[in-house]
């Protein structure tokens, strides 16, 4: 069993508490720490947990493991150090950061203490996920060609003037660090790291706050391609639809937390001009926060590396740091 202290009781910190619950074979938060011990004694209290005073404080108790860190997304590099340092294991919300330099010495950090390392891209976890990712190894999609996405909503109304969400250095390219990473995780994963980006990122709607909209194309290291967007200024919905020789597989809607259904149209190889209709396969429902917060347990308890340095967590970072440079200066970026 990990014990481990919860860093950072926003919604998606406490969302995170309620989706492990008490009852894991292999992770518990046990003790808890925010941005005024207060708010973390009151919310420790209502749910028997202890509240510490701050993140010095998780980081030097000998009962906690691990740290799980839901805290602002340029909080991130040097909080995994400090762990690191201090030798707890740790999980750290996605991004890993903002800055590659930076990501990238937090990856090391871990790799170097000896402890592991997660970053939370829950869609890995996803069932529908796994199926494209097979039916890509197996050549049910044949070659993969394309991949889009998008990951779309209302997130630059959500927040006022001056909140830290609207802050340049916590949110570059918009949306991209807090909904489109997901969807560059997801491509990652099924299509390998990227080589060149080309990207348009704009405000349009608000006098203040990040870009409402961004969008991106694509080449990747393997010879497909890819295009994303985020908009913040918009109604919610999300997609991720791969293209292989032999046909196409889609997940998408409005919700993205529950467990999805696969659309998939295959190519009728004797009678390739019929337009079949797509098949829905469904999957049994699972929690993709429970799910990766337990893998992530059952690899620190082994001491076994996750996030490495040079994986998907860091070329991520690497990524947004080219849509960044290829935004600002109008001209594709080539990526090492």
């Amino acid at each position: 069993m990990i014990r481990a202290a919860l860093i950072g009781l926003g919604s998606w910190g406490q969302h995170l508490h309620r989706c492990l619950g008490t009852d894991s074979p292999d992770l518990r938060i046990t003790a808890v720490a925010g941005r005024t011990p207060e708010k973390a004694a009151g919310y420790a209290a209502a749910h028997g947990l202890r509240g510490l005073a701050d993140y010095a404080a998780a980081l030097a108790d000998p009962a906690i493991d691990a740290v799980l860190l839901a805290t602002p997304h340029s909080q991130h590099c040097a909080q995994i150090i400090a762990a690191a340092a201090a030798g707890k294991h740790v999980f750290s919300e996605k991004p890993l950061g903002v800055s590659l330099a930076e990501a990238a010495a937090a990856a090391r950090a871990c790799a170097t203490a000896g402890v592991t390392l997660a970053v939370g891209y829950n869609w890995r976890f996803q069932p529908a996920l796994a199926q494209i990712k097979r039916e890509l190894e197996d050549g049910t999609l044949g070659q993969l060609l394309h991949v889009e996405g998008n990951f779309c909503g209302p997130s630059a109304y959500r927040f006022p003037r001056g909140h830290w969400r609207h802050a340049d250095g916590e949110g570059p390219a918009g949306g991209m660090t807090g909904r489109g990473v997901h969807v560059l995780d997801a491509m990652l994963h099924l299509a390998g790291p990227i080589a060149e980006v080309t990207a348009i990122s704009r405000r349009q709607v608000q006098d203040f706050g990040l870009d409402d909209t961004t969008a991106m194309l694509f080449g990747f290291r393997g010879g497909a391609t890819g295009t994303l967007s985020t908009i913040i200024a918009t109604a919610e919905t999300w997609r991720l639809q791969v293209f292989g020789s032999k046909g196409w597989a889609e997940v998408g809607g409005v919700e993205h937390l529950p467990t999805w259904a696969l659309r998939r149209c295959l190519i009728e190889p004797r009678d390739i001009t019929r337009k079949a209709p797509p098949e829905t396969i469904r999957f049994p429902p699972l929690g993709t926060e429970r799910a990766e917060l337990e893998h992530f347990a059952r690899a620190a308890a082994t001491r076994q590396p996750l996030a490495l340095p040079g994986g998907d967590a860091v070329h991520n970072v690497a990524v947004l740091e080219a849509i960044l440079a290829s935004a600002r200066d109008g001209r594709s970026v080539r990526l090492g």
